[in-house]
């Protein structure tokens, strides 16, 4: 099972054939452990790391990583909180941290006014949001494991002596 995982992680278009081949075991057996990760919530989504530079038409967004510090409640702690920032369709990604914040969200708009409004007026306003550090994203050079900028080899200078 973690092989299959790890399979379709790093490329989440290989079949259940393929998968079968390399594995060396039954493509029936795949199909239904495949199947069953995804019943279970194990594999909750399938996507594409996009160069957003590559593009012909660019999609002009504007991300931000915003640290949330949040005020924990007395039953949920973080999770119901979580839950509902989760829930806003700027809201990309939200993860629970250790350190000097609570909460990292990773957040999209079409521009940087739309993101700033968003913090200022949706989500620092939120009963329990203590306080927010927005750190605007300027350029992606790997995403997902997958290098961006097209550069997959080291371009450190020789050392001479």
């Amino acid at each position: 099972m973690d092989e299959i995982l790890e399979l379709l992680q790093e490329n989440s278009r290989l079949t259940a054939k393929e998968i079968a081949t390399m594995l060396k075991k039954p493509e029936s057996l795949v199909k239904k452990i495949i199947t069953k990760l995804e019943k279970d919530g194990v594999i909750v989504k399938y996507g594409a790391v996009v160069n957003p530079e590559k593009l012909s038409k660019k999609k002009e967004t504007v991300q931000a990583w915003i640290e949330i510090k949040i005020a924990p409640e007395r039953e949920s702690g973080f999770d119901s909180l979580a839950d509902r920032i989760a829930r806003f369709p700027q809201v990309r990604s939200l993860y629970l941290m250790s350190g000097g914040y609570d909460l990292l969200a990773l957040v999209e708009g079409k521009t940087l006014q739309e993101v700033a409004y968003f913090v200022s007026q949706k989500l620092a306003t939120l009963d329990r949001v203590q306080s927010t550090g927005t750190h605007f994203m300027l350029k992606k050079y790997k995403d997902n494991g997958a290098m961006i900028s097209g550069r997959e080899k080291s371009t450190r200078l020789a050392v001479v002596a």
